[in-house]
């Protein structure tokens, strides 16, 4: 899993850079500019990924994947929201029944 955790840091530390750059010339940077495209193509890619693994085609799966992850760090990055924010919300969930965390949002 740390092979992945070093190439999503990378990829934050490039969609990052691209904050405030021209979004005629960099799509990272068109998706900075609009959250609500942003938003749009995670949902899409996100519904492509689901797809995939709904019909078992492990290379589409594996290539939508990473389109959803790309895109949701532009939507993160896009909202303000750090993948150190992320990852503490993540963390205060460590060692709770997700069935049980599920129920008390009723």
């Amino acid at each position: 899993m740390s092979e992945l955790g070093d190439t999503l840091d990378r990829l934050w530390a490039v969609i990052d850079s691209r904050r405030g750059g021209d979004p005629a010339a960099s799509w990272t940077a068109k998706l900075l500019a609009d959250p609500k495209l942003a938003a749009k193509k995670l949902g899409e890619e996100a519904v492509e990924a689901a797809i995939a693994a709904a019909v078992g085609d492990k290379a589409a799966l594996t290539a939508e994947a990473a389109d959803v992850l790309y895109h949701l760090l532009a939507v993160l990055a896009a909202s303000g929201v750090t993948p150190d924010e992320v990852a503490a919300a993540l963390k205060a969930r460590e060692g709770n029944s997700g069935v049980e965390e599920k129920a008390s949002r009723s």
